[in-house]
């Protein structure tokens, strides 16, 4: 059986794995993953045959990973997150593109639980409104391309989610974001989540100040951190949780009646 399948695995560890991710692992007679990623799934490398390689290899990982399902091997090629969300969907695609394999090899890509939303998941009801995604990497994306999305996100009031905030190479990026973010005010709800499903997760809700205080050594945010930045209605409730009100209850009373003056309120 020649086939390809793109298997998301979540936000981290066996968490967020879905039912459809697990029988493809479990089917497959070749793993092909990121060697940090494949450790994060032991009990489903067991009896495995498992091809790793470290970062900066996707595209040796992912040329073996079709070249060994052109050969008629079951593979599964493991991406974290979500594997269309800055992930191995596109390289995957672009490859089999290159080499004209779709006659030759069947391919199938597993959608998965993205870091953003298991971290909405953790918190509350965060993402009710437009939001959007940044990856602050400029590994494959123009440095400036980056923070002018960020200046227009902050403009157009989006909640914006930061993948891959920083490094100890790669700083510049975060710099210019915390920046950008000295226009909003100081009380703006922030959400900073690490390792998310993993053993040692750790969640804290802060403000726009106290994370542009913490500066760019803030030890909180690194490569396994994803930032949520809420918009100017994102508030917190009496318990702690983070809201982005969708804006029912400035539309509707709590009979359901719609309000007379609902639109001067929205």
């Amino acid at each position: 059986m020649s086939k390809l399948t793109l298997v998301s695995t979540g936000a981290g560890g066996s968490r967020y794995l879905t039912n459809e991710a697990i029988d493809a692992i479990n089917e497959a007679d070749l793993i092909v993953a990121y060697t940090k990623y494949a450790k994060d799934l032991p009990s489903l490398m067991e009896d495995k045959e498992v091809f790793t390689t470290p970062m900066t290899k996707e595209i040796e990982r992912v040329d073996y990973a079709i070249e060994e399902a052109k050969k008629g091997r079951n593979v599964a090629l493991l991406s974290n997150g979500d594997a269309n969300v800055y992930a191995m969907g596109s390289l995957v695609v672009e490859l089999m593109d290159v080499k004209d394999y779709w006659d030759d090899v069947e391919y199938v890509s597993l959608p998965g639980i993205s870091s953003v939303l298991a971290l909405a998941s953790e918190v509350g009801a965060p993402l009710s409104q437009d939001f959007c995604l940044i990856s602050l990497s400029d590994r494959l994306t123009d440095a400036q391309l980056i923070q002018k999305r960020i200046k227009l996100s902050l403009e157009c009031d989006f909640v914006i989610a930061i993948y891959n905030p920083k490094s100890r190479s790669r700083l510049d990026p975060y710099i210019g974001m915390l920046e950008k973010l000295s226009v909003v005010e100081d009380d703006r709800v922030v959400v900073i989540a690490r390792d998310l499903g993993r053993e040692n997760q750790n969640i804290i809700i802060t403000t726009v100040k106290k994370l542009i205080e913490a500066g760019v050594q803030n030890e909180e945010v690194n490569m396994s951190t994803t930032l949520l930045i809420g918009n100017s209605t994102t508030k917190l409730t009496k318990d702690g949780r983070v809201l982005t009100p969708r804006g029912y209850l400035s539309k509707y009373d709590l009979s359901g009646a719609k309000k007379d003056d609902w639109r001067k309120e929205a």
